[in-house]
């Protein structure tokens, strides 16, 4: 492991706006900061919004810039990533904003129902082969579990390069009847890439360096509905 990198993990361990829980904290088990976040964390009632798969936290920063009015958390495994997040979050005094060093399989134990408002999937890893679909962010094994915290009908978002990825989770909304608010599978060439949507993450700025264009879709998560796989070739 590179000096870099350690520095970088030593570091993490001084940024109070980053967790970072051992395995055994949340196999299974519920976390103490869960139900606690408003109350413990940010010490006010504002709305809960989580980045999945982070990576170094673009989203979630600029998001928390945009919406002082917000709560933003980034969750990725990677730590060498988080700590440029945490540490421009620590460095700017951003009291909105928090981070969560763990596998995303484990998310429930950090968060109680209707703790949290809207989500957003920016970049994931695609998942292309078939046996890697439940591994999908968008799949309905992972909504399930957002289901278990987030409010009634609150908003994902999916931005992402992989055409595949977002085809599959088209497939997926409409499987099962979930409201779509927008849908692009171009978002700079359809002209609806405002403030928010404009904002750039590392790996973005590669995939439009490449010329890939960047899908979005934003929909509804229902609650109430017990969500199925999309019938796929």
């Amino acid at each position: 492991m590179g000096k870099n990198k350690l520095q970088k993990f030593a570091e993490n361990e001084t940024f109070s706006n980053l967790l970072q829980p051992a395995s055994e904290e949340v196999f299974r088990k519920d976390h103490p900061i869960k139900g606690e976040w408003n109350r413990t964390f940010f010490k006010n009632s504002n709305p809960i919004v989580l980045e999945l798969g982070c990576g170094k936290g673009e989203y979630t920063i600029n998001l928390a810039k945009r919406h002082p009015d917000k709560n933003f958390i980034g969750v990725d495994i990677k730590g060498a990533r988080l700590w440029k997040g945490a540490k421009e979050a620590t460095e700017n005094s951003m009291a909105n904003v928090g981070f969560i060093r763990m596998r995303i399989e484990h998310i429930t134990s950090f968060f109680s129902k209707d703790e949290v408002s809207e989500i957003w999937i920016t970049f994931p890893d695609p998942q292309a082969r078939k046996s890697e679909i439940k591994k999908r962010l968008s799949s309905s094994r992972f909504l399930s579990l957002y289901q278990r915290f987030t409010k009634q009908n609150a908003q994902v978002h999916l931005k992402t390069d992989s055409q595949g990825l977002h085809e599959y989770t088209k497939a997926l909304i409409e499987q099962n009847d979930l409201r779509v608010h927008v849908c692009t599978n171009d978002l700079y060439g359809s002209g609806i890439a405002d403030d928010i949507l404009s904002i750039r993450t590392f790996y973005e700025n590669m995939f439009l360096e490449q010329g890939k264009p960047i899908t979005y879709i934003k929909f509804e998560l229902d609650n109430q509905k017990i969500l199925n796989e999309p019938e796929l070739e």
